[in-house]
């Protein structure tokens, strides 16, 4: 019983900063903890955050600010932040890249087949969809990411579809 009220008693101190916190609003500047701005809020919607640091948009909990004289603060600088955000998206970008060779086998947003890589030029990536060279599409590298499931489009199958359809028409009046 007494662990039951602890619990209770834990969650709701937890929860009763986010709640108290009039500070995070969307457009207010959050200073770190040397007091130096580390960004401003730009969305809060369903206890989450956006945090525009100039360089990065990082999502953050509503309970991760504290409230300051100024402001909302958070426990990390600008650099501290960024940093944290370049290093996950250069190691996304590895995993990416060390999935994406000529040959490796790619599934679309979806998890469903999506073709057989047959060039890379650059950051262009031409795909064999279901593994038939007359049935190309060519994406962005940045439209790619790899994991333990291997290497998977950012984009359905349906998705592809209605932008190469809607390509097309562009095409055919061109040659008019």
């Amino acid at each position: 019983m007494k662990f039951a009220k602890l619990a209770v008693a834990a969650v709701a101190l937890a929860a009763t900063p986010a709640l108290a916190n009039e500070q995070v609003v969307a457009g207010a500047v959050v200073t770190g903890p040397e007091g130096n701005a580390v960004g401003t809020i730009v969305s809060v919607e369903n206890g989450q955050t956006v945090l525009d640091t100039g360089k990065h948009k990082v999502p953050l909990a509503v309970d991760m600010y504290g409230e300051g004289e100024a402001g909302p603060t958070i426990t990390v600088t600008k650099a501290q932040i960024d940093g944290m955000i370049d290093a996950q998206l250069a190691e996304a970008a590895a995993k990416r890249d060390a999935a994406l060779v000529v040959g490796a086998q790619a599934m679309d947003a979806e998890h469903a087949p999506l073709g057989t890589v047959l060039e890379i030029n650059g950051d262009n990536v031409v795909i064999a969809r279901g593994g038939d060279e007359t049935d190309k599409v060519t994406l962005l590298r940045e439209h790619f990411s790899g994991g333990e499931h291997g290497l998977m489009a950012l984009l359905t199958n349906a998705q592809i579809e209605a932008a190469m359809a809607q390509a097309a028409p562009a095409g055919d009046s061109a040659g008019e």
